[in-house]
């Protein structure tokens, strides 16, 4: 694969940056818009690799983008717009920025993770061996890992600005963003994974589980907000080497995840580096996940 120039970190001249994310770069652009920024970073088990990843952010940059347009009729969105060419001349003025970039509303987010699960594995894998639970929700004895759920599940969890996010039952979930509001985002999620999924699924994709977040606009209305359905807040398999009982091949980062765990690492920072191999491999299946989806070969 040629070299490829990425970006770990930007500095946006007359722009102030009010958050610096795992992936992302938050700009304020004035009081009612943010520039958000995927990087090239990646991070697994909470902590950042030192490596980027070649062409990472410009393609959940452009999934997100994919997905707010297909999604638009079951729920309202944060993006303004993901084409560099019609940003503010203060973000044209910086070139790296395009094809990675997207001008948004500002708004309130609600401190949680929406996380909807069609497939068992990951944390609720984990839970379900334990308790036979997932954030409160009893499933059936006997299910294998990676296997289908009976139907998807909503299984919040706490958004943690540093460390572990938290799996939260429902009840907890109603307390930290208010009953109304808990039903709100619990439909949402539920539909827009349904639907989601759907698709998916005729391009050969299993969405196994993601996870959203929303905001709360000026006005009062919920939006759907940061990345939508990307392979960082989703695992992705192929229908065609799906089986239940092992972990499945993914177009996500879990491949990151499963290389680090064959490493003498307690998982806490500093990340080791990644082999130029493992780094290949990460974008070509980025890049594959954005073909398949989209229907659209990636042009840097």
């Amino acid at each position: 694969m040629s070299a490829v120039k990425t970006v770990s970190q930007t500095n946006v001249a007359g722009l102030s940056l009010i958050h610096r994310g795992k992936v992302r770069d938050v700009y304020q652009v004035n009081e009612k818009q943010l520039l958000l920024v995927a990087t090239d970073r990646i991070s697994a088990f909470d902590c950042v690799m030192p490596n980027p990843i070649p062409h990472k952010g410009a393609v959940l940059t452009a999934l997100s983008a994919f997905w707010f347009d297909r999604l638009q009729h079951l729920t309202e969105h944060h993006l303004i717009t993901a084409e560099f060419e019609k940003m503010p001349d203060i973000v044209r003025q910086t070139e790296y920025l395009r094809g990675r970039s997207m001008l948004v509303k500002k708004t309130r987010v609600f401190p949680v993770e929406c996380v909807v699960r069609g497939y068992l594995e990951g944390s609720g894998w984990k839970d379900y061996q334990k308790t036979g639970e997932i954030c409160g929700h009893r499933l059936p004895a006997g299910l294998r890992q990676c296997e289908k759920l009976p139907e998807p599940i909503f299984t919040p969890a706490t958004k943690a600005q540093s460390g572990h996010d938290e799996n939260i039952n429902e009840i907890e979930f109603s307390k930290i963003v208010g009953a109304e509001v808990a039903a709100k985002l619990r439909l949402l999620s539920l539909e827009i994974y349904r639907e989601a999924s759907e698709y998916a699924l005729t391009r050969g994709i299993i969405i196994a589980d993601t996870k959203f977040e929303f905001g709360l606009a000026e006005n009062g209305d919920i939006l759907l907000i940061d990345e939508v359905l990307t392979p960082d807040s989703s695992r992705f398999w192929s229908i065609e080497t799906y089986a239940p009982g092992k972990s499945q091949l993914s177009f996500d980062k879990q491949y990151v995840r499963e290389y680090l765990e064959t490493l003498d690492w307690n998982k806490q920072p500093p990340a080791p580096a990644l082999p130029t191999e493992i780094i290949e491999a990460t974008t070509l299946r980025y890049l594959e996940a954005h073909r398949i989806l989209t229907e659209k070969n990636y042009n840097n």
